[in-house]
């Protein structure tokens, strides 16, 4: 018995290891972290449980069938944030670059439907470069078993994708569906196609930052609801804005514990507005006043400026904010504006 315990911790070991040793500190050297590791901190110590730790991958062809590393690429699971349920997959970059395969994408559609009938939020860790091109169709396949869930949970738990790493094709397709995306500025990149095929095609010459960054995705297409400086502080927002969300469609958001005195007077809102309707002011000032503890999530903060949206807290619950901010085009509403408006206004009415 003995014996059977120490060959399940030596493969559990090798498991942990994904690409290599040599692939994990070059993860490092960019300042990343490897796919365990973000998992780690982004739930509660001590609470992930894995599944799928020894499956590995079916193809025969292209040499693959010398090289199974257990878990095929992706780590999947359950955890706890702040004591609530999450499903969490966090693709290894290590193993193949973090490439789709089949039974990668049966990793996730896996945890996707546990979350579905469990009635918990699924997160994303995203940092692959798509679809295993060796597994040819049946790797598609498998992106279009991952999309299917996508659109089933839409509405009826929280989808959340945080981009970590150079993501191209099929893995940026399935963040694109879901409720909130999140990049890491400088080491994250959200394309079609990259920018070797751009200039193949089209000619041009465009750096990776200008065709998919954290930058263009934020300010220009509205993709990404926000950009954080690195792995660290990607994650522990993403732990903050689950505090605001509800598990699920028929449950309420957790309501927690305030040290605001609602009866409070905010003597400063009485000058805030300018006697001149010419002269603008900002409205964060007054959000930030009247939240709990001034505290206000803004989502998609450097898009269409000239509205604001985000979660707050009144006497412990979450409140989804919608305001024009005067600072901005004078709070007029355009497209870009109208549509990041109504998107939010679309997840806060699919859930209580």
């Amino acid at each position: 018995m003995s014996d059977i315990l120490t060959e399940l911790e030596n493969r559990r070991a090798q498991a942990r290891l994904g690409g290599g040793q040599k692939r994990i500190d070059a993860q490092h050297s960019k300042g990343k972290l490897t796919a365990r590791e973000r998992v780690e901190i982004l739930l509660d110590e001590g609470s992930f449980e894995e599944f799928d730790m020894f499956v590995v991958h079916r193809c025969e062809d292209f040499g693959m069938a010398d090289q199974r590393p257990a878990g095929d690429g992706v780590v999947t699971g359950w955890g706890t944030i702040n004591g609530r349920m999450v499903y969490v997959f966090s693709q290894d970059f290590t193993v193949f670059g973090g490439s789709l395969s089949e039974t990668h994408a049966q990793k996730i559609c896996k945890i996707m439907d546990m979350a579905m009938q469990n009635g918990a939020p699924v997160i994303g860790i995203n940092d692959s470069g798509g679809a295993r091109i060796q597994e040819g169709v049946a790797s598609l396949a498998g992106y279009a078993e991952v999309f299917q869930r996508n659109v089933m949970a839409s509405g009826v738990i929280p989808q959340i994708s945080v981009i970590m790493g150079p993501c191209a094709g099929g893995a940026v397709y399935s963040p694109a569906m879901t409720d909130f995306i999140f990049m890491v500025k400088d080491s994250s990149y959200m394309f079609v196609t990259g920018p070797d095929v751009v200039k193949t095609v089209t000619n041009e010459v465009v750096t990776a930052e200008e065709l998919g960054g954290a930058s263009t995705h934020t300010k220009k297409s509205s993709v990404a609801d926000g950009a954080f400086e690195n792995d660290l502080e990607a994650l522990a927002e993403i732990r903050r804005l689950m505090d605001f969300l509800p598990l699920n469609n028929r449950e309420k958001a957790p309501v927690r514990p305030f040290f605001d005195d609602p009866n409070r007077i905010e003597l400063s809102l009485d000058t805030l507005i300018p006697e001149n309707p010419n002269t603008p002011y900002d409205m964060k000032e007054l959000i930030v006043k009247v939240a709990d503890e001034s505290d206000f999530y803004e989502i998609q903060e450097d898009f269409a400026k000239n509205i604001i949206v985000g979660f707050i807290r009144l006497e412990g619950q979450t409140i989804g904010v919608v305001a024009n901010q005067p600072m901005v085009l004078a709070g007029c509403l355009d497209i870009d504006s109208s549509r990041k408006a109504a998107r939010f206004v679309r997840f806060c009415d699919a859930f209580e």
